[in-house]
């Protein structure tokens, strides 16, 4: 009996595959590196061909790893970085251009343009997102008209657009389905999320052909089955969320209050407002946390753009460290009389300040800073940046009260410092569970509870497992002064 859930993790510097038995446990997984293309200042790319061969060797590699057979796999959850979009010719698969990734800030022009005509609380009150080049529908915009021939092609309905879940499900069923998730298309800027449709206002302010725009379904659905010829037997595709989202479920966040963060890349928080359609006054976004069964479930989300990516710049940008675990233990060696701050805004500044111009900059140095203050400093921006979005939730909606608990996943929670610091910071508990392969979990979850292997929700809840609380130990005083001086080095960073 086929009882493995197969989840696709395609992410934004690689894509994953993990094999999960009928237990919810890892029994095999493939992991793949793929190139960042940077063809101008603030411009991201993808190849997509090089996005999907990864995908296909990451799935052989799973299936290889468990000494499993595709007709061992009830289904297939897929769970994608988000944002980053690929327009495509629909008779070959072949993509038009590179995709354009979540942090590139190419149409910042445009979005600015659009600000300068009073759009942006239309598009707010329609999607629940601000005018910012983060998101799909300005680089969908950007491609057909910088494209050649694209506009033609797309008004002919010769193209297809879609987020990477849309391109990787199109090739994965010989391009008999073109669809793609609620959480997906809510942040396309172009997609109504109080009425569930694409807006056909929006779509002709940015001048978006509805034809090339791909079926809306659950979160948990038919998406159709690989072709037989990809890995030797057919899969059926029943589950797909945003990375954010699917975290939320992997974490079992399924009950309004419940708040995680994933500190990948960026730092993501999304807490869960249930049918509450929360409009934010503090600059943060409403989004759809997930859909299930036609009910859609909403949440605030504080999107930070550089968590991990600050340790990162640390290894390979001045190399004050070799390896990335070694970020803590050099951070808690830090002078305690010296308070250096890292503003990170290497791509701008995400919520709730949302700076697609402002630049990283560092406060407070001395003769006598050295690696581990600038280690510190980054661990910390992290906490700070974090402590700013659960302000401006606690702002908007009553139900973030002060007793929130924060759920994390992502790579930077294996480090014990990092999550004491940002306990510290918030002046609340952080969890980190057993299982940190939230997100993967969470499509495999979707997929699995489809296909009836996995259980429904509120048991898969009861499988959550804490591995520590990192509890709150610093005394108010210097959180209070600590908090300042951040604030402090953001409103100089900021570009106005």
């Amino acid at each position: 009996m086929a009882n493995f859930i197969l989840a696709i993790d395609q992410g934004t510097t690689s894509s994953r595959a993990i094999l999960f038995d009928d237990k919810m446990t890892v029994a095999g997984t493939g992991q793949q590196e793929f190139t960042q293309y940077y063809p101008a200042s603030g411009w991201v790319e993808h190849d997509p061909e090089e996005i999907w061969s990864s995908v296909v060797a990451t799935v052989k590699g799973a299936l290889k790893a468990a000494g499993r057979e595709a007709s061992d796999v009830a289904a297939i959850g897929i769970t994608n970085q988000r944002e980053t979009v690929v327009i495509w010719d629909k008779a070959t698969g072949k993509p038009i251009h590179n995709a354009i990734v979540w942090q590139d800030r190419r149409t910042a022009p445009l979005c600015q343009k659009l600000r300068k005509q009073g759009l942006e609380k239309k598009f707010t009150r329609k999607t629940g997102l601000l005018l910012d080049p983060y998101f799909s529908g300005t680089k969908i915009a950007w491609l057909l008209d910088k494209v050649k021939g694209a506009r033609k092609r797309a008004e002919k309905g010769e193209l297809l657009a879609g987020t990477i879940d849309s391109f990787l499900i199109w090739r994965l069923t010989g391009g008999r389905v073109h669809a793609t998730d609620a959480t997906n298309a809510s942040r396309t800027l172009v997609y109504n999320i109080e009425k569930n449709v694409w807006d056909e206002e929006l779509l002709a302010i940015l001048k978006i052909p509805s034809a090339l725009l791909p079926q809306v379904k659950d979160c948990a659905d038919d998406y159709g089955v690989t072709e037989k010829s990809l890995f030797g037997a057919e899969m059926r595709i029943l589950g797909v969320a945003g990375d954010q989202h699917a975290a939320t479920i992997g974490q079992a966040c399924f009950e309004p209050g419940m708040m995680k963060s994933t500190y990948g890349t960026g730092c993501f928080a999304l807490l869960n407002t249930g049918t509450d359609l929360v409009r934010s006054k503090n600059r943060l976004l409403t989004t759809i946390a997930y859909r299930l069964n036609g009910k859609t479930t909403y949440a605030l989300e504080g999107s930070i753009f550089i968590a991990g990516a600050a340790v990162q710049w640390l290894r390979d940008g001045i190399k004050v460290i070799g390896k990335a675990e070694q970020s803590g233990k050099l951070a808690a060696e830090a002078d305690p009389a010296q308070q250096v701050y890292l503003v990170p805004a290497f791509v701008g500044l995400g919520a709730p300040h949302w700076d697609a111009d402002a630049r990283g900059a560092i406060f407070g140095l001395t003769r006598n800073s050295g690696p581990a203050e600038f280690a510190r400093a980054a661990l910390e921006s992290v906490a700070y940046q974090t402590r700013d979005l659960l302000d401006a939730m606690r702002k908007d909606w009553k139900g973030a009260s002060a007793r929130t608990v924060l759920r994390v996943d992502g790579g930077m929670v294996a480090s014990d410092w990092t999550m004491q610091r940002l306990a510290d910071i918030l002046d609340a508990p952080v969890d980190r569970p057993t299982v940190l392969e939230t997100t993967a979990l969470g499509a495999a979850w979707l997929a699995g509870s489809k296909a009836g292997v996995w259980p429904k929700a509120n048991e898969f809840a009861m499988t959550w497992a804490l591995d520590r609380r990192f509890k709150p130990d610093m005394d108010a005083a210097t959180r209070a002064a600590k908090l300042a001086g951040w604030k402090q080095a953001v409103s100089r960073t900021l570009s106005s």
